[in-house]
């Protein structure tokens, strides 16, 4: 078989990325300052690696560069975990559409095969009634068989773990950080234009967002 140009794999790059940011991120989470960042980490990875792949600096060098340069962005600001699970596709995929000439059309699939796994792990259908939230309850709760009660009654949901942050003795709060699931048409606490609706409820207030 046939190995494709390495302007096949630049267009077949591109094209992906496009698919990632435009096509599943925006569209599902609308955060577009990320779109920006998608795009260009994706496309700055695809210009060096295919520089240093037509070089003689070696390309373990400019991966062990680019690790660096991923953990300072990461730490920049907050990002969720899918955030930054998309952030590490686009990369990848600057990889193998820089690095992919000898790999050939594996370098394609592999492009492929990305996308593929990001559309259907990151699916709203995919375990939609999981929620995850940090709550600050008005109340200490030094027992967690009485704070998983609690919790359950005041979400309507079944609980699966309730970590505590933090135990207020003095002030009478607790921080807990929340894992549970949601019955079928039940409601839940979620946040609107970044603003819980948790404080709404007696005896709580919440922090962060709801994730899935």
């Amino acid at each position: 078989m046939t190995q494709p140009p390495q302007l096949v794999l630049y267009l077949v790059d591109l094209v992906a990325v496009l698919v990632l940011t435009f096509g599943l991120y925006f569209p599902r989470h609308r955060r577009r300052d990320l779109v920006v960042a998608y795009l260009g980490v994706n496309v700055g990875v695809l210009a060096v690696a295919a520089t240093l792949a037509s070089s003689t600096v070696g390309a373990g060098l400019g991966l062990g560069l680019f690790g660096v340069l991923s953990i300072i962005r990461l730490r920049s600001t907050e990002l969720s975990q899918h955030e930054v699970a998309y952030y590490f596709a686009a990369l990848a995929l600057g990889l193998l559409g820089g690095l992919g000439a000898s790999a050939g059309w594996l370098g394609v699939a592999g492009s492929a095969l990305i996308l593929v796994v990001m559309a259907a792990a990151d699916h709203p259908r995919l375990l939609r009634r999981h929620r995850s939230q940090v709550i600050m309850l008005d109340r200490a709760f030094p027992d967690e068989a009485g704070l998983v009660a609690y919790l359950e009654q005041l979400l309507g949901a079944h609980v699966h773990s309730a970590s505590v942050q933090r135990l207020d003795l003095v002030n009478d709060t607790t921080l807990v950080d929340v894992r549970y699931e949601v019955a079928p048409g039940g409601g839940v606490i979620a946040s609107s234009g970044g603003v819980p609706v948790a404080a709404a409820l007696p005896g709580a207030t919440g922090t962060g967002q709801v994730s899935a």
